[in-house]
């Protein structure tokens, strides 16, 4: 489990699951195996590897990151601590609460790392910090970080900055500059050919900001390059609930929020101004990636003023379909808070219509709240959890969605939602994995050919496998029998418990 939602397409399902069964999935067999503590909050979820040599003995270690900028490795059999580091500067602390209530009381790591295996001697762990110096100066730091030891890797940590030419929000004189004191990586880290690719959000969306797509070289740290989203106007936070962009190799996708939409078009259906604020955007996957496609709503306009903006969910890639005539489609999904699902042709996005949703499908009335997290897809069935409502399943067939859910849960998810997560041994023993928030949390497992089939959830036996309150926009990891949920001081840590 290397990246957020364990592939590129942000699918969320980890088929080589073995251990984890549709019956043994139960508080009589499973449950909270430990809690692994740490100092701050775990907004990122947490990640995994697999038979790595630590000094003379091999490892399967789970990797933690937190909002007091440390980062932790773990023994995963045993939940010994293997290492743990601080990637705030010398003298430097994590940057204080903004008054922003979805990162509170501090800002460190927030976004999910992502991990390269074949990097330097052990693999590196690629993770952005936030911290705050001396002098109330605010820095942004990309770091390396090898997995065995924990030391920096290839000259870094780099200082994150950047410039543009535009007029927009933090434009002086024509030309934008990043200001870090305004800005959080929220979304998370994407590795696509050798680049690092991360969005920035403002602290609960606000201020006068822009949105920014940045590119890092993983072999370098260098940035090679810097693209504002509204680069003439204002927002377009890249955040997504946590989510990680998608890619299927050759391009990048995302979703960014409330912002600048320009509808005065160029001949190619652009906005002139270059303004892409609320729009489902796809780049190419290059160092120097360009916007060769995108998708807004007839109101798009609309939409952002009322702060009903799309970028609040994540986009997720389906693989290939095929229509009833025998055509091959390359699809992507993504819903945000007007509660509706946008299916886009990845080779034809659809662009910017006034008057109509020039795209594949939009599936209206089928959630009940707005998406704050991303979906998850198993076995040919789309899996969303929208907020105060069920985690409702969509069939695939004939390369259009369910416009009714063929199953859902019996729980309804409060504030934000779910962002499932899926385990299976290949198609069988599949089990769709949530978190629910709220004072007491929950970790609730269903049956994926049938939600209204709840396995487990951890308060079903009592105190015995609670692990506190909520942690907003947490998606659970499964790996090798275990399932890691983020929580507010730690990760709690579910598997067979005999």
């Amino acid at each position: 489990m290397l990246m957020h939602h364990n592939d590129l397409a942000r699918t969320g399902q980890m088929l080589a699951e073995t251990t984890l069964t549709l019956a043994n999935v139960n508080s009589a067999t499973f449950g909270k195996l430990r809690f692994l503590p740490a100092d701050g909050k775990v907004d990122g979820q947490p990640l995994f590897v697999t038979s790595l040599t630590i000094g003379a003995a091999t490892h399967n270690v789970v990797y933690v990151v937190t909002e007091h900028d440390s980062v932790y490795a773990y023994d995963s059999d045993s939940g010994a601590a293997l290492w743990q580091k601080s990637l705030a500067g010398a003298g430097e602390t994590p940057s204080l609460d903004t008054g922003c209530q979805d990162l509170t009381p501090e800002i460190g790591i927030t976004a999910t790392p992502v991990i390269d295996r074949s990097r330097g001697a052990n693999g590196a762990l690629y993770a952005v910090a936030m911290s705050t110096d001396a002098s109330g100066n605010v820095h942004h730091r990309l770091h390396a970080i090898d997995l065995a030891t924990g030391a920096e890797l290839f000259g870094g940590p780099t200082e994150i900055s950047a410039t543009y030419p535009g007029n927009g929000a933090e434009g002086v004189n024509g030309v934008l500059t990043f200001n870090p004191a305004l800005h959080t990586v929220r979304a998370a880290l994407t590795l696509v050919n050798g680049n690092i690719y991360m969005g920035w959000t403002a602290h609960c969306m606000s201020g006068s900001y822009n949105g920014w797509l940045m590119t890092y070289s993983a072999a370098t740290l260098k940035q090679t390059s810097a693209l504002p989203v509204t680069p003439n106007g204002s927002q377009g936070s890249i955040w997504m609930a946590g989510s990680g962009m998608a890619s299927d190799g050759t391009s990048i996708y995302f979703i960014d929020g409330n912002g600048t939409f320009g509808t005065n078009l160029n001949a190619q259906g652009f906005p002139a101004d270059g303004d892409l604020g609320d729009a489902f955007i796809k780049l190419s996957a290059t160092a120097t990636p360009a916007v060769t496609d995108y998708f807004a709503m007839s109101d798009v306009v609309a939409q952002a003023a009322a702060d009903n903006d799309f970028g609040s969910g994540g986009a997720m890639l389906l693989p290939d379909q095929t229509t009833a005539n025998g055509t091959v489609k390359h699809l992507a999904v993504g819903a945000g808070k007007d509660n509706n699902i946008y299916v886009v042709d990845r080779d034809n996005m659809g662009k910017f219509s006034p008057t109509s949703n020039n795209i594949w499908q939009t599936l209206t009335g089928v959630l009940a709240g707005g998406i704050w997290g991303s979906p998850a897809y198993y076995n040919n069935v789309v899996y969303y959890g929208g907020q105060t409502d069920a985690l409702k399943a969509l069939p695939v067939t004939n390369a259009l969605l369910a416009t009714a859910a063929s199953s859902r849960s019996p729980t309804q998810f409060p504030y934000p939602g779910a962002t499932p997560a899926i385990s299976a041994n290949g198609a069988s023993n599949g089990i769709v994995w949530a978190a629910e928030n709220g004072t007491v949390a929950a970790l609730h497992a269903y049956d994926a050919t049938n939600l209204a089939h709840e396995l487990y959830n951890s308060n079903q036996a009592g105190a015995r496998d609670q692990f506190g309150a909520g942690n907003k926009f947490i998606t659970p990891m499964i790996a090798a029998g275990k399932v890691y949920v983020g929580t507010t001081n730690g990760v709690a840590v579910f598997g067979l418990l005999k």
